[in-house]
């Protein structure tokens, strides 16, 4: 069974950066996404990326995000840049499309 652990949030200013890991440990598939759901919201798919490394964003956060995975440690990252309070919301990784059982999920809080 695959769980899916998400690290790397914290506190930033609008403006600031922050780079969330997602680790995999019992396996790891062939298209991983960043997800993220604010109070009150559904959860949306942000960016997402092939074994081939092929990416696709959200248009709310092309140009400002970038998604990366490592096939060798089974890890997902997402690099996230000029970060807006829109961009608060509880992070998570998980396969693309069919999600499996969520993780924990990581807060992130943009806020001056």
């Amino acid at each position: 069974q695959v769980q899916l652990v998400e690290s790397g949030g914290g506190l930033v200013q609008p403006g600031g950066s922050l780079r969330l890991s997602c680790a995999a440990s019992g396996g790891f598939f062939s298209t991983m996404g960043w997800y993220r759901q604010a109070p009150g919201k559904q959860r949306e798919l942000v960016a997402q990326i092939t074994s081939g490394h092929t990416t696709n964003y959200a248009d709310s956060v092309k140009g400002r995000f970038t998604i990366s995975r490592d096939n060798a440690k089974k890890t997902v990252y997402l690099q996230m840049n000029s970060l807006k309070p829109e961009d608060t919301a509880v992070y998570y990784c998980n396969r693309v499309p069919g999600t499996i059982n969520w993780g924990q999920g990581t807060q992130v809080t943009v806020s001056s």
